[in-house]
């Protein structure tokens, strides 16, 4: 499936996705709307399995989620969707943070040439566990188009 550009109107069901994904800090359909509303956010669905957000400003991006519903895991999906965003955004750079305990994102992000660039220790919390450290990882556009 082709991703498409989501909107506000899909808030709901972005928020039921990324409740799935993310069930320790799950966004809700009202911050949704409010985040799809703000200048320079874009984002794109792969149908009811999986969106991605993100926030452009001078020359950079920044991946502010992306989430995939657990049975559409490991499918292309959210390769997909970081494809389809980088034909269609405008930056040079696009960044992101990923925790260091999701080895299955790290491996996505390592495989389309994303790099390691910083660190924040304890930033993802966790329900069940000490919160997570996150890498903070980039990717040069324009060497990808």
């Amino acid at each position: 499936m082709t991703p498409q550009r989501a909107r506000a109107a899909d808030a709901a069901q972005l928020a039921v996705i990324h409740a799935e994904s993310f069930p320790d800090r799950p966004w809700d359909a009202a911050y949704l709307e409010r985040l799809l509303g703000e200048p320079g956010v874009s984002a794109w669905r792969s149908g009811e399995a999986g969106f991605l957000i993100i926030r452009e400003a001078a020359g950079e991006a920044e991946i502010l989620t992306l989430a995939v519903r657990t049975a559409a895991r490991r499918q292309g999906l959210a390769r997909g969707l970081i494809r389809t965003a980088l034909e269609e955004i405008g930056a040079e750079r696009l960044f992101l943070e990923v925790a260091d305990d999701n080895a299955a994102a790290l491996a996505l992000y390592a495989g389309l040439g994303f790099e390691k660039v910083g660190f924040r220790p304890r930033y993802y919390p966790r329900a069940d566990a000490a919160a997570a450290d996150a890498h903070i990882l980039a990717l040069d556009v324009t060497r990808t188009a």
